[in-house]
């Protein structure tokens, strides 16, 4: 036994193996936060994920922003969009950046809680859904009702700082949400994406499009919707594809 100790000291004597040990006890012990998530969203949280160097700093970074910023969205709605699993979404619809103004963000890209005035893009997805469906939403801006029906409302960066557009992209978040939508194509067939705006648009390389189909259109900014949103009547043509698909329709109104 005293052999082995001594041993022991003698190999964490060498600074390059006291780095190697300690880099495979963070590897190997998990941060119980981290553990939850992955018991939560099992399809998306990986071990691989979980494990992964970038997730690790993002995590890190996330966690060290909360206790100098106010963060957006809360904790426990950071993660909204992955409530459905992949083999039940039916379509994906991707923003960028969660809302940075108090009381907006819920966790799904271009939604807001019940309550909450909409946001100039808002409203020009729900002027575009009475044009194409005849469907008057009224100011209820939530859209938890399209994720329960399989409506991912996925951003590429999760969190973002109060006032501050973009303050956390970079940072790992766009790692992890290409990561999301590669699980969906490669998790069932027939998804359909809809990709407003240059920044959507270039996640077109993720998608096969022998399985899924695309949808693209316009940003619904105030700054680009009659530059190609309007007019696109994206609900009715998500719509027809599920049904020719044989699956159940979304029902915008909810």
């Amino acid at each position: 036994m005293a052999l082995h100790v001594v041993r022991l000291f003698a190999y964490l004597n060498q600074p390059t193996n006291i780095v190697l040990l300690f880099s495979f006890i963070k590897l190997k012990v998990k941060n119980p936060s981290l553990q939850i998530l992955q018991e939560l969203y099992p399809d998306y949280f990986t071990d691989e994920v979980i494990q992964a160097e970038y997730f690790q700093k993002l995590a890190e970074f996330v966690a060290e922003e909360r206790k100098k910023y106010i963060i957006y969205p809360e904790k426990k709605n950071v993660f909204n969009a992955l409530k459905v699993p992949p083999s039940e979404v039916k379509v994906v619809i991707l923003g960028q950046d969660p809302y940075h103004a108090p009381g907006q963000a819920n966790g799904y890209c271009f939604s807001v809680p019940k309550g909450i005035p909409l946001p100039p893009s808002l409203i020009n997805i729900f002027k575009e859904l009475k044009d194409d469906l005849g469907i008057d939403r009224g100011n209820n801006g939530d859209l938890t009702g399209w994720a329960q029906q399989g409506v991912m409302l996925l951003n590429a960066v999760l969190t973002v700082r109060q006032g501050q557009p973009g303050s956390h992209a970079n940072r790992g978040w766009e790692i992890f949400t290409d990561h999301v939508i590669k699980t969906v194509q490669r998790s069932t067939k027939n998804v359909i994406f809809v990709l407003w705006g240059a920044y959507a648009k270039k996640k077109q390389a993720l998608i096969d499009p022998s399985r899924h189909f695309v949808i693209t259109g316009a940003h619904p900014s105030p700054l680009s919707a009659y530059q190609g949103f309007f007019g696109g009547k994206y609900f009715s043509r998500i719509n027809a594809l599920l049904i020719e698909k044989g699956k159940i329709p979304i029902d915008w109104s909810r």
